[in-house]
Formats: C-alpha cells, structure tokens, sequence
C-alpha cells in the first residue's frame, strides 16, 4: 500500500532508517575502540555519533509512526509484525538514551555502556528484519502499478454523514481500477469492471491483506500477500489460499455520481 508519508511515491521511514541503523553500530564500534585501545579520542567521537543516532531515530519514527496507522492494513498479520517493529525500536532508542546519558556520569562502568549498546545493537538488526518483511512481503509503503491500474486513489468520508455516500464520479476509474474508501471504521473497495462498478471489503480473509493494493482483472481481484483471489461481484473465493469469501456492497449510480449504500 502507498505510505501515506512518501514524496512522489517514496516512503520517508525506509530512506530515513539507515541513518540510526549506521549510528547505531558506529557508536558500538567507537565506543569499544575507546575500552580496548584506552583512547578518549575514540570516545568523543563515538558520543557525538551516539547523539546523531537519537536524534536521527526520532526524525524516522515520525513518518514510521504515520505509516503504522494509516497504511498498515488493520486485524492483519502486517499489523502484528508492525507493532513488534515499533516495540523494539522504541525499546532501542530508551536503551540509547539511557547509554547516553550514562555517558555523562564520571565513574560509571564503560563495560556496562558496551553491554547495554551490544544489546541495543543486535535489537536493531531483529527490528530491521521486521521491517524489511513488511515492506517485502507484506508491500506497506509499495505504491503497485500493473497495466491500466492509474495512480492510488483513497478517500475519506466523515462517520456522521448518512448514506448512500457518494464515492466517486462515474468517470473517475477505467476498468480495472480501484479505490480505497474510509467510511463508518470499514475499508472499502470502490472498482470499475467490464459490467460496471463494484464495491467489496478491502481485507482479505486470509491475512488480512490490502485488496485495493492488489491487482484486478476480469471481475477478478489478487490479494497481493498470498494471491487469494475473490470475484469482486459475488466475494466468492476463486484461487486459495483464503477460503472465506469477502462481503460485497450495493452500488447506485445517478447524475454521473457513484453512491454506495452500507
């Protein structure tokens, strides 16, 4: 799914990442130069990349953060691993903090800092493994372009409204292409077939997969974790592995606007 923090498609938290991961294992490495060889010029160096670490892991937790709620696809597994991901990274930037601030106390043990940053250090390749799952296997902050799909569309409609909820233009989508609705705490698939429009849940029921970040054909749509495919008119499955159908909606059209009732 699109990050809802990218530039021209780009996600900020995966281009921002590397910078506290470098930090990181430089102030280990530093810091263990200064223990061995008995040099302060070692340990100088190290603090100041130890404090370019912090402040850089801040600076990419925010848009991590943004993607987390709003691209992450709910009561999915990505949701889950997602989670586990931002834990650690929390848990290493207190560990860090706590190390820098140790740093600054005459006396205290440079073997404990050394442990303490070990640790942090090889929480950070576990928290890097998660997250490099859920951007290659799970797709969050992939913008998916196939033939005739159009540029990511997604739209937010307010709880107090009162349906039909006008969703869209009739012209707005060629066939084959979807888009993503927030509306009453669902997300919602409106998409344009050969036969006309159709609107289904965006969760796949296999691991709760975007569908709207999926590919559609034919009256077909691939969840794009698993390949579960459903019929977008019936939310019958089609192709495994998910066995559960997904719900569909009723759609109107009038005036060229395209409304859907829930």
């Amino acid at each position: 799914m699109k990050s809802r923090a990218s530039i021209k498609s780009h996600p900020l938290h995966p281009i921002l990442v590397g910078f506290p991961i470098a930090f990181y294992i430089g102030t280990l490495i530093f810091d263990a130069l200064a223990v061995i060889n008995g040099d302060v010029e070692y340990a100088v160096v190290g603090k100041y990349i130890h404090i370019g670490g912090v402040i850089s892991a801040v600076a990419a937790a925010v848009p991590g953060i943004i993607d987390y709620i709003y691209t992450v696809p709910p009561e999915s597994s990505a949701k889950k691993r997602a989670t586990k991901h931002g834990f650690t990274n929390s848990v290493v930037l207190i560990l860090f903090i706590v190390a820098l601030f140790f740093k600054y106390e005459e006396g205290f043990s440079p073997y404990i800092l050394l442990a303490i940053e070990f640790v942090a250090v090889g929480l950070t390749f576990y928290a890097g493994w998660l997250g490099g799952t859920l951007v290659h296997r799970n797709q969050i902050g992939v913008d998916i372009r196939y033939a005739g799909a159009g540029k990511w569309k997604e739209q937010y409609i307010k709880k107090s409204s009162e349906g039909p909820f006008e969703v869209g233009k009739s012209d707005e989508l060629k066939v084959d292409q979807m888009k993503l609705i927030h509306i009453k705490d669902k997300r919602i698939v409106v998409a344009r077939t050969e036969q006309g429009f159709v609107a289904f849940d965006d969760r796949c029921t296999h691991r709760g997969g975007s569908l709207a970040a999926g590919a559609m054909i034919c009256g077909t749509v691939q969840c794009p974790w698993h390949g579960t495919q459903f019929d977008v008119n019936t939310g019958e499955v089609k192709a495994g592995p998910g066995n559960e159908k997904i719900t569909t909606y009723r759609l109107t059209e009038a005036g060229g606007t395209i409304y859907l009732d829930v």
